[in-house]
């Protein structure tokens, strides 16, 4: 079901950068399914974790709560970045630092993480600082738009 929200209220307050760094989410996603098929109970608690934070994220962006919208980020990528070891790196561990400094509330990574690129959210008003803080760490800021019609073809 779609969630009921202005993209370009939401656009505001992302800022989409790539890292610099390769994306290695191979790894990444082998350990996960290891540690799964494992039976590690941890990996099953961080499943459901997030799991539940997807669903406090639906209910935030629908009330247009943008301040929890950001909480919920930034719990998603607490328990995200405890799936396996190379999830975060020292490269994005910086660039969020810069971003938090600049007034980013969250950020996290996109996929399995270990590079590519980086979503940081924060107030309007901080989105240029954000963006800068970012250029100044060595990432490159994208332009994006959140596409609402998803793939069209022909």
């Amino acid at each position: 079901m779609a969630i009921d929200v202005d993209p370009r209220e939401l656009e505001q307050r992302i800022v989409l950068a790539y890292t610099g760094e390769p994306r290695q989410s191979g790894t990444n996603n082998w350990e996960i399914i290891k540690r799964h098929i494992d039976g590690d109970r941890n990996i099953f608690d961080i499943f459901e974790r997030i799991r539940d934070t997807s669903t406090a994220m639906r209910i935030a962006l629908e009330r247009g709560d943008w301040d929890e919208v950001g909480r919920q980020i930034a719990a998603e990528w607490d328990n995200r970045k405890r799936l396996a070891p190379g999830v975060t790196t020292p490269t994005i561990d910086d660039l969020m630092a810069r971003a938090a400094v600049a007034g980013a509330t969250a950020a996290k990574v996109c996929g399995a993480g270990g590079g590519g690129c980086l979503f940081c959210y924060g107030p309007p008003s901080a989105r240029p600082a954000i963006a800068d803080a970012l250029e100044a760490g060595g990432a490159r800021v994208l332009d994006y738009r959140i596409e609402m019609n998803g793939l069209q073809l022909g």
